[in-house]
């Protein structure tokens, strides 16, 4: 029989739900306002990252006298208006869940963004696929640092080594790389290597338990 991975972690933008590109389109639309045309520079500083990194990255390359955290806010209130008007799940991720739920495999919400967005979007798709949610608030550092991936493999009482992160970014993948977890990497606007524990897939489509279960670390011996 298959060992079923101890606990799914999923990222939310752009892994669950199609809003990395709302995301990207507030902080385009900022940029814009302050005199700047986000590039494919600017991508990595901001798709996967919390608010208040893009912020600070926008308050620096722009010179505005605005404050990172006046920054913060308005990119806040921007991506909350545009997920409260548009949330649409990725291809594949309710199946994927209404899976892991029917196999009573535990799951875990790991976001970058605030509570604000993340409790939006669980409105949209509903918050009974989930046994622990996590928004950026609820570590000192988000990602690609490994702590909310440390933190909701404690919260579910279980080593991150016997889980399998579900990813779309850079960021994401390389914080539950480092926090221990196998990591399914579904790449959604920029690129992510294969690597040592990382398993690369076109679309969640494609995804189900019996792949999870083949990427999940094997039970330790006696």
């Amino acid at each position: 029989m298959p060992v079923f991975p101890a606990a799914v972690l999923f990222d939310m933008d752009g892994t669950l739900v199609d809003t990395e590109r709302l995301w990207l389109r507030a902080a385009e639309e900022l940029a814009a306002e302050l005199g700047h045309s986000l590039t494919d520079e600017d991508l990595p500083e901001v798709l996967g990252r919390a608010i208040d990194h893009t912020a600070a990255h926008l308050h620096h390359i722009t010179g505005t006298r605005f404050t990172a955290d006046a920054l913060a806010e308005r990119l806040d209130d921007a991506f909350s208006g545009k997920v409260a008007a548009e949330t649409v799940p990725r291809p594949g991720a309710l199946a994927l869940l209404a899976e892991l739920k029917a196999a009573a495999v535990p799951t875990a919400l790991v976001s970058a963004s605030p509570r604000r967005v993340v409790d939006l979007v669980l409105g949209g798709i509903g918050d009974h696929w989930f046994t622990v949610t996590l928004a950026a608030e609820d570590t000192e550092h988000t990602k690609p640092d490994p702590a909310p991936y440390l933190a909701a493999a404690h919260r579910l009482g279980l080593d991150p080594a016997s889980c399998v992160a579900v990813e779309d970014s850079p960021a994401g993948a390389a914080s539950a790389h480092a926090a221990g977890c196998s990591v399914l990497a579904v790449p959604s606007s920029v690129p992510i290597s294969a690597g040592e524990r990382i398993t690369l897939l076109d679309t969640l489509v494609h995804a189900d338990l019996g792949l999870l279960s083949t990427l999940a670390a094997p039970p330790p011996t006696a």
